[in-house]
């Protein structure tokens, strides 16, 4: 897929916005440690967490609603490019087709890249990239598309920066962390780790939270790492045991006043995502 210049030069400048210290996102300044051993999270597109979106879930497409969505992607629509590239990914309701799923979501990436962050359909602009991000990523065997996690990096980066959205900041900050384009970078992978967890990403709260509880990356702050798993637990889906197993290993280990803050600051939370 191609990309304008005017989306290359804002994939640089987020790049360049992540830059500076790295804080604790109580204001206090953080210390580095040695690495810390991250969860290993799947990273096929079929996971779900790429293709996340505000779009319903489809249900299996007859011959006739698979008809309609065609028409209405091969006219241009986003919506209905989206659902189709979904349910290639996934194999709902037709033959599970990556490449296929990929030039559906190739094509919002090249039409709709600099829509209006605003607009009704901007997370799914940044979830298509998102998706793209995966597949570079990983690459689809016995296809065209061969894994590079540069161009990677440009898709989560360019839907991180410019939609700020929150997979794929979370992304992002795995790349950054993993150290899979470049040597460890924990000054943007903490930074985008905490953008995307801020907005609710609970698999971004679930490693915020073990680094925030072990110290890794900060100064320890144990009860607000749990309170970071205790939110990613509750968003977590059955699949996602390695969000539990951090939890409860977290929990194990906490203090009794560790937890009885922790509980204090997500009431907190809660409280301030209402108003």
């Amino acid at each position: 897929m191609r990309i304008s210049s005017r989306v290359a030069s804002l994939i640089v400048l987020g790049t360049a916005l992540s830059a500076g210290p790295v804080w604790a996102f109580d204001g206090t300044a953080t210390t580095q440690s040695s690495a810390p051993a991250l969860p290993v999270v799947a990273t096929s597109p079929n996971a779900g967490m790429a293709l996340r979106s505000a779009v319903p879930t489809a249900p299996a497409a007859s011959a006739p609603s698979l008809s309609s969505l065609q028409y209405s992607a091969d006219e241009g629509k986003a919506v209905a490019q989206f659902k189709l590239g979904r349910m290639y990914a996934e194999g709902d309701g037709v033959t599970q087709d990556n490449l296929r799923a990929f030039d559906y979501f190739s094509r919002i990436a090249n039409q709709h890249a600099e829509d209006n962050p605003a607009s009704p359909e901007a997370q799914i602009v940044a979830n298509a990239f998102v998706a793209l991000g995966r597949y570079y990523l990983d690459g689809i065997p016995n296809s065209r598309i061969k894994p590079d996690p540069e161009r990677a990096r440009e898709m989560f980066t360019y839907a991180a920066s410019y939609f700020g959205n929150a997979d794929a900041q979370y992304n992002l900050a795995r790349l950054y962390l993993d150290g899979v384009v470049a040597p460890r970078d924990a000054k943007n992978g903490t930074r985008w780790l905490g953008l995307a967890a801020h907005k609710g990403q609970h698999q971004a709260q679930a490693v915020l939270g073990q680094m925030m509880f072990n110290g890794d990356y900060f100064q320890r702050q144990a009860a607000r790492g749990l309170m970071w798993l205790m939110l990613a637990r509750d968003g977590a889906t059955p699949q996602e045991t390695w969000i539990y197993d951090v939890y409860n290993n977290a929990l194990k280990r906490a203090s009794d006043d560790d937890r009885a803050m922790a509980l204090q600051l997500l009431e907190q939370w809660v409280r301030g995502r209402r108003d």
